[in-house]
């Protein structure tokens, strides 16, 4: 059976793991931009700059204060793994469950009454966020620790 297991397990290298993460981090923060942004600029004048520039500022302060950290340990974590570890294990079963938190939390607030400008500067300060703590693992794949 644990053969069968690590013959199906997507094993990746360090480097691999890292860049992987980065990229998520990145990829997500993408959607959320541009869906926060669309959503902000639908707000009547003059708020839409008001709603991203907040957004701006509100996604830094996470970013620096609970993103960078966090991505700080998934780097850790991921230099004391292996080379061949699986892929999904570069995240604690925390940052899993985490994620699948947030995912639902997005989901709600889509179908929630706010107004859509609104989850615009919500999107916008997670997508800053995740920018600015997602930089750390890139700046960890640039530095070539492996």
């Amino acid at each position: 059976m644990n053969a069968w297991i690590e013959r199906l397990k997507p094993a990746a290298s360090r480097r691999t793991q890292l860049v992987a993460a980065a990229l998520m981090w990145s990829v997500v923060g993408v959607g959320l931009g541009a869906a926060g942004t669309v959503w902000a600029a639908s707000a009547p004048w003059p708020w839409p700059p008001i709603l991203v520039i907040g957004g701006l500022l509100l996604g830094a302060a996470k970013g620096l204060f609970v993103l960078a950290p966090a991505a700080g340990r998934v780097a850790g974590r991921i230099a004391r793994r292996k080379d061949g570890s699986c892929l999904g294990g570069a995240f604690s079963w925390k940052s899993w469950s985490m994620v699948a938190v947030m995912m639902s939390a997005g989901m709600l607030l889509r179908r929630s009454p706010l107004p859509r400008p609104v989850l615009g500067l919500l999107y916008v300060a997670l997508a800053t966020a995740l920018f600015v703590g997602g930089a750390r693992l890139w700046r960890t794949v640039g530095a070539g620790w492996e």
